[in-house]
């Protein structure tokens, strides 16, 4: 008689509870992105680097799904830093190169006059997006996408906060990795232990510090928010507090200081993620980790021998300013503890373009915006792959150069010819089959005719 009687109140609470799981289940996903600079594809050890210890960024993939064939959005920087935000590639984006062959804001970089882009007000960007669709928004560290335009900073792009550095302001990385300021919320403030040409603070360490103080404010809130955590790290000047687990390191002190950087890199994504877990964020939050382009900053001797020392590209071809493997394969993770049965490896194609949609398929915003790319969300739930798409890249330093990915094959056009790579048994671009594959390259070709419009910055020659 007695469990008759328990049995309405047992099933009653058995609903309730079912229902507060889909409410739960139901809130939108925090998202934290983290984004290295000037990290290879082989500079990872999940993806093959052997002599740099990554665990916390090898365990981030472990735990989630590591994808192998991702790509950023260009070779170098701004225009890969742009495509991200926009979801557009090359062909149709605002910025397309580091410096305009003709227009844009004159500036000082160093001693030379500079022309820059920057992102326009007409740019959609994923801070607008994601602010559209109820979340607040959040940017520390690097942005590189406000050229000489001080009305072009993350603030008037999208972002509700802002901590980090500009282009349009000299005084906050200076010195790269010991700023003297720091631009906060449309303030510029002193970073005191930094003055007088001191190194008090590791700009890594700043960054993170900032961040994970961003987080301490989410802890008990229920509004969605959007942190997108943009680090130095590894990019030239080779400069760390120390050399941490690898001074005593037998190899030359290039060797040993990248390889730190790297280092301090790999624990800043541990804090992050440690107080993610501890605080309980981690139940509802995706985190993404990848690279804005290729290694070696630049085609200097002294980083050349860097990346050669530690197979920076991996197996791939070329470094940074590289249409090929190499400038723009990069490292990509997603971490999701609340998505079960991801896979752990995903081999579906995919690059900056695509993060604009993703986002707003992880928070329910699916229109309203244009885009180059398509939402990678359903091959991080681990559902059924898309038919085969065209991925492009346009680049303008090394003269007019083009590549496209399209299932298996990578085509890579220069002087006006193009290579035609086969990227299944050939990812280091050595064979090209362009005099085997006619059909292929015909429908690369007919597809470079529609791929691109013309951009009042950069011209083709």
């Amino acid at each position: 008689m007695m469990i008759k009687k328990l049995l309405p109140f047992c099933l009653m609470l058995m609903m309730s509870n079912m229902v507060f799981a889909q409410q739960q289940s139901g809130q939108k996903p925090n998202i934290v992105f983290i984004l290295a600079d000037d990290l290879g594809y082989g500079d990872v050890g999940v993806y093959g680097q052997k002599l740099i210890q990554t665990p916390n960024i090898d365990k981030l993939a472990k735990e989630g799904t590591r994808f192998t064939d991702f790509y950023a959005g260009a070779p170098v920087c701004s225009p890969s830093r742009g495509s991200l935000l926009t979801g557009l590639n090359t062909g149709h984006a605002t910025i397309r190169g580091n410096a305009t062959d003709h227009g844009g804001i004159a500036g000082k970089k160093g001693k030379n006059v500079v022309y820059r882009a920057n992102l326009t007000r007409d740019d959609y960007t994923i801070g607008n997006l994601m602010q559209d669709a109820g979340y607040e928004t959040s940017l520390v560290g690097k942005w590189h996408v406000d050229g000489y335009d001080s009305l072009a900073t993350p603030l008037q792009r999208g972002f509700d906060k802002f901590s980090g550095w500009l282009i349009n302001v000299p005084e906050t990385y200076a010195s790269t990795y010991w700023p003297e300021k720091r631009y906060v919320n449309g303030k510029l403030i002193t970073i005191e232990p930094n003055t007088n040409q001191r190194k008090g603070y590791y700009e890594t360490n700043l960054c993170t510090d900032e961040a994970l103080a961003y987080l301490k404010t989410k802890k008990d809130n229920k509004d969605p928010f959007f942190l997108m955590l943009n680090f130095n790290n590894p990019h030239s000047p080779l400069d760390v507090p120390d050399q941490a687990i690898y001074k005593n390191k037998d190899w030359p002190e290039d060797m040993k200081t990248y390889a730190a950087m790297v280092y301090y890199l790999d624990q800043a994504v541990a804090k992050v993620k440690d107080y993610l877990i501890k605080s309980g964020l981690s139940k509802n939050t995706i985190v993404f980790f990848a690279s804005d382009n290729g290694p070696r900053s630049e085609p200097t001797s002294q980083l050349k021998a860097v990346s050669e020392f530690f197979d920076s590209n991996g197996q791939l071809k070329g470094y940074k300013r590289d249409v090929y493997e190499g400038g723009i394969r990069v490292p990509f993770i997603a971490w999701a503890p609340f998505i079960k049965n991801a896979p752990k490896v995903s081999r579906v194609p995919g690059y900056f373009a695509d993060i604009l949609p993703t986002f707003g398929d992880i928070a329910g915003k699916t229109t309203g915006f244009k885009t180059d790319g398509s939402s990678i969300y359903p091959a991080i739930k681990g559902e059924k792959n898309k038919e085969d798409r065209f991925l492009y890249w346009e680049f303008f330093e090394q003269g007019f150069e083009q590549a496209v990915r399209y299932g298996k094959w990578k085509g890579v056009k220069r002087h006006n010819k193009l290579e035609l790579y086969n990227l299944d048994n050939d990812i280091g671009e050595q064979h090209d089959l362009a005099a085997e594959q006619p059909e292929v390259v015909k429908k690369i070709e007919n597809y470079l005719l529609t791929a691109r419009t013309e951009s009042p910055y950069w011209s083709v020659k």
